[in-house]
């Protein structure tokens, strides 16, 4: 499903689900990349764990398409790209000593782009009144904020 130009919100709203899917899928695939480069089996852990919840948040963006109405698909997202791009970049260039800090630091603003992300929808699915997919949305953004809190624990431990 091709949408070059959106002419009302509801065009973007759906656009902007269809790139979150984008977004959960490509974090993912970071995710196993950045456990491979993590050294610490507990930080490894970690990545492991937060995967798991990103194949839950993936489910929980499946339901809200079909609450919508929407056709399932996805749509590119730059943004995630980029980030990972970046992370690739860092690890590729950090000496195994630093790729706990630099694999924390990659997921850390990935995080922030997640939640930022989840917000933009959490906010037109509330006034349109679709509770249902909202308390979906609200869940993959509450989530997104704890693992954003548990990275930004375990990079002070590494650089405090």
């Amino acid at each position: 499903m091709s949408q070059l130009n959106l002419e009302t919100p509801e065009d973007l709203l759906r656009f902007q689900l269809r790139t979150a899917m984008t977004m959960e899928e490509d974090s993912l695939a970071a995710l196993g990349e950045l456990s491979e480069a993590a050294q610490s089996p507990d930080i490894k852990k970690l990545f492991r764990h937060h995967a798991d919840e990103t194949k839950e948040q993936i489910e929980n963006l499946k339901k809200v398409f079909q609450l919508l109405e929407v056709p399932e698909s996805t749509a590119a997202s730059p943004s995630t790209k980029g980030i990972s791009k970046q992370a690739e970049s860092l690890i590729a260039r950090s000496a195994p000593a630093l790729r706990d800090q630099v694999t924390l630091s990659a997921a850390l603003g990935n995080e922030h782009y997640e939640m930022a992300a989840y917000e933009g929808l959490i906010l037109p699915v509330t006034a349109m009144g679709a509770t249902e997919a909202l308390k979906l949305l609200e869940a993959n953004r509450e989530q997104e904020v704890h693992t954003s809190e548990e990275l930004s624990t375990r990079l002070k431990e590494l650089v405090g």
